[in-house]
């Protein structure tokens, strides 16, 4: 199946902080393949990845781009689970050398389409800690290391 829209983030660092990496998303169909690439992670580690809110990553501490973006207003929760922001995707997880390599399918989430559940224009943050899927409203991931803003390409 081909891709339909496509969108990149390019994952800086935020202050103190090493992590960086290119993000793709391609739209196919009713799914999002997500194609990652992130370096500078705590090595053997799980890290927390979600789309944010605001395409704003101007602050420091990257919390200018807000919340999970969830505009459906479900809780957080796991993944692949129905009952979820839009934002909540799978961990990272590093290897060694303290990078994550992976791609994935995410429903309930679009590209390019201009929709409520559109990802382009949001904010990307790669979290200190690993989602625990659970802990609302943000899975207990912590601190942000690394934000991009999601942009059509």
């Amino acid at each position: 199946m081909y891709p339909g829209a496509q969108a990149v983030a390019m994952l800086q660092p935020t202050q103190g902080n090493a992590t960086a990496g290119t993000v793709r998303f391609e739209q196919h169909r009713h799914a999002v393949m997500v194609f990652a690439r992130v370096t500078g992670l705590k090595p053997n580690q799980e890290h927390g990845f979600h789309v944010h809110e605001k395409g704003d990553c101007s602050s420091p501490d990257g919390m200018s781009a807000g919340g999970h973006f969830n505009p459906t207003g479900k809780p957080h929760g796991h993944f692949s689970g129905t009952e979820r922001h839009a934002g909540d995707m799978p961990n990272l997880r590093a290897d060694a050398n303290g990078v994550a390599e992976t791609r994935f399918m995410m429903t309930g989430m679009e590209v390019g389409t201009g929709g409520a559940t559109d990802i382009v224009g949001k904010g990307l943050i790669v979290h200190v800690n690993p989602d625990d899927y659970t802990s609302q409203p943000t899975g207990n991931a912590g601190g942000r290391l690394a934000c991009a803003v999601i942009q059509k390409s």
